[in-house]
C-alpha cells in the first residue's frame, strides 16, 4: 500500500468493455483511497465517453482522493461523485442509489 507505482495483476478481463455505457466500480476504502489493483483495473481499459460511478464500502473511513484518482486514470471519463456504503447498508438503499444511473 505504501507503493502507489504497484500494480497488481487481474486474473481476468472484462470481455466487451465497450458494451457498457456505465461502469460501477466497487472496492474497500484503504486509507482513504481506493486500493492498486482498482489502479490497475482503472488503467487497463478505455473509459473514453463513459459514465465511472465509484462505490466503496469502509467501517468508517470516507471514500477520500479515490473520486481524483479514478479521474486521472480515467481520462476521457465523466467520474461521478463516490459514495460509501456501511457493511449494514440495505440492500433497497444500494439499488436506489444506483438506479439514478441504470
Amino acid at each position: 500500500m505504501n507503493d502507489r507505482s504497484s500494480r497488481p495483476a487481474i486474473r481476468s478481463r472484462v470481455a466487451d468493455m465497450g458494451a457498457y455505457d456505465v461502469v460501477f466500480v466497487g472496492f474497500p476504502v484503504w486509507w482513504y483511497r481506493e486500493p492498486s489493483i482498482i489502479d490497475t483495473f482503472m488503467e487497463d481499459y478505455d473509459f473514453s465517453g463513459k459514465t465511472v460511478v465509484p462505490f466503496a464500502t469502509s467501517g468508517g473511513s470516507p471514500i477520500g482522493s479515490s473520486g481524483k484518482n479514478l479521474e486521472a486514470l480515467a481520462p476521457g471519463a465523466k467520474v461521478e461523485s463516490g459514495k460509501r456504503f456501511a457493511a449494514n447498508t440495505p440492500g433497497s438503499e444500494l439499488a436506489a442509489w444506483a438506479a439514478q444511473w441504470l
